[in-house]
């Protein structure tokens, strides 16, 4: 047979180290297919559409808002706006959460699909960042749309520094920490279906231990303090809240960033390459 340009073989005995970039490359039309498809079907027969993505974060906010700063007073942002330091905490943490269960249950939710036909099974859970990305964009919009309102009210204090230029390297972080994090858990759940029921109340737990709906510094001085402030998302957050709202709102940790990034590149090599040892064998499991 002569292996020309549409000669393709697939082999189930290939190493688990062995992973293809270039062949996902290769399939990157197939990966917007996906990104189009993921994104109409999250708002498909719904009566107010992608006008969900923009209620959802405010909604919330609102509530955050309310019980945890005006009640409970865990914002301690000074003289930034309550609504603001809460919308900037939860818009990015959304991106993340929304990555890490839209990848959970990429094998499962996508089994018949790759049954049928070969592609790099990667190109899922990448498609599914990808789409999440065009939500966070909406609320990232709505984000600066009352940043800019609350600079021209009186009263609060708002400082914008360099520091927000960097918020596309943390978006890309919270991709690849959401990814990694991801396709760990779709790789066991083949096997192990019990962690689908328990990736929602995960989720949930981690967000109590990121600094999205209280300050960083309400726990200096004390272990809660360190156990906080090494978890990867929390680093993300203060430093897009210091960049955007000021010193008042956030706090930049150098150490505790260095940190993050490298818990996020050791938790996505993990992610890929059990992700690659899984996908020859997970039709056999499910």
């Amino acid at each position: 047979m002569d292996k020309g340009k549409y000669y393709k073989e697939i082999a189930s005995g290939s190493k688990a180290l062995k992973f293809n970039f270039k062949e996902v490359w290769q399939y990157k039309d197939l990966i917007l297919l996906f990104v189009k498809r993921n994104f109409v079907s999250q708002y498909k027969q719904t009566i107010l559409g992608p006008a969900w993505a923009i209620i959802q974060p405010l909604m919330t906010t609102i509530v955050f808002t309310f019980v945890f700063g005006n009640v409970a007073h865990l914002a301690d942002c000074g003289a930034v706006p309550t609504f603001l330091f809460y919308m900037c905490g939860n818009v990015t943490w959304s991106y993340f959460s929304g990555c890490l269960t839209g990848t959970a249950d990429t094998f499962i939710a996508n089994s018949g699909t790759m049954g049928k036909v070969y592609f790099p099974r990667l190109c899922m859970p990448i498609s599914t960042v990808l789409s999440r990305l065009i939500s966070f964009g909406i609320q990232f919009a709505m984000f600066l749309i009352f940043l800019v309102i609350y600079l021209f009210i009186p009263g609060y204090v708002i400082q914008i520094n360099p520091l927000a230029l960097l918020a596309p390297l943390h978006i890309l972080q919270m991709a690849m920490l959401g990814l990694g994090c991801g396709v760990i858990i779709s790789s066991c759940t083949t096997k192990y279906r019990d962690l689908r029921f328990l990736v929602g109340f995960g989720v949930s737990l981690w967000m109590y231990g990121t600094p999205v709906a209280y300050s960083q510094r309400l726990f200096r001085g004390t272990i809660l303090y360190h156990v906080v402030r090494f978890n990867p998302v929390t680093p993300v957050i203060e430093i897009m809240r210091y960049g955007f709202l000021g010193p008042e709102a956030g706090s930049v940790d150098w150490v505790s960033y260095g940190c993050s990034w490298v818990i996020t590149v050791i938790l996505l090599a993990w992610g890929v390459l059990l992700f690659n040892k899984v996908e020859r064998t997970f039709m056999d499991t499910i």
